[in-house]
């Protein structure tokens, strides 16, 4: 992503704080031909609600008119909301919540995939990435709580695994990964950004060009494992 690329990028979540740095980056590198920004908030074409399959087919649908997608970015995650965050105890647990943080943090993302994959080039280099995040790596995990958000984001993690097997089989160069941006100061982490480190909270735009730098460096043999913003990979 050196030279203006005929293809196009994808931007999911980019009426966000990380994903409409994304967009903005992208824009700004102008390495693409075209960059598309969908988001649950956005009107008309580029509408897209995870939840909704039909809006990511169509958003889908609008893409395969232009140039092929050689980059998607899924940057979306439900952490809390208005009057439930995420569980201490397992005594918190919400059948109804645990649902919506795998509808936003898996099968969204899965949804994107089935429909978005498939008009990605069979040869190549293409890139297909994910937000997920340190908390969902099941190696990792220390601490325990936070039971849907870790184990939505470890769903993600699998999936991206099955995603690229399956699709290195259509194209050897394809890289299907996901990403830990660090504590990036967003409304997704403002609650929780009492305890981060100085130096680790990370505006939008910084997170965005750390996490392009770790996609440009990626190669194949990399395709179906979770890195984090300096690229060090973080076991599943």
């Amino acid at each position: 992503m050196t030279a203006r690329d005929p293809a196009s990028a994808i931007v999911i979540g980019a009426s966000g704080g990380i994903g409409g740095a994304f967009e903005q980056a992208l824009r700004d590198e102008g390495n693409f031909a075209v960059v598309h920004g969908f988001a649950r908030s956005r009107p008309g074409a580029h509408h897209l609600d995870l939840t909704d399959e039909a809006s990511i087919a169509a958003a889908a649908a609008l893409v395969a008119q232009g140039p092929p997608p050689g980059l998607v970015i899924v940057a979306t995650g439900l952490l809390h909301g208005n009057d439930r965050g995420p569980e201490k105890a397992l005594r918190d647990c919400d059948p109804a919540w645990l649902a919506q943080a795998y509808a936003i943090n898996a099968i969204g993302p899965l949804m994107v995939a089935k429909h978005v994959l498939p008009l990605l080039p069979r040869t190549g280099r293409t890139v297909f990435a994910a937000l997920s995040a340190r908390v969902g790596s099941i190696g990792d995990n220390r601490l325990g709580g936070w039971h849907g958000y870790r184990a939505s984001k470890a769903a993600l993690n699998m999936m991206i695994r099955n995603l690229a097997i399956e699709e290195h089989r259509r194209n050897p160069r394809a890289i299907v990964v996901a990403l830990h941006p660090g504590t990036v100061d967003t409304a997704l982490s403002r609650p929780f950004q009492g305890n981060v480190p100085p130096g680790r909270l990370f505006d939008p735009e910084r997170a965005a060009l750390q996490l392009l730098d770790v996609i440009e460096g990626l190669k194949p043999s990399d395709s179906g494992k979770l890195f984090d913003f300096e690229g060090t990979e973080i076991p599943f």
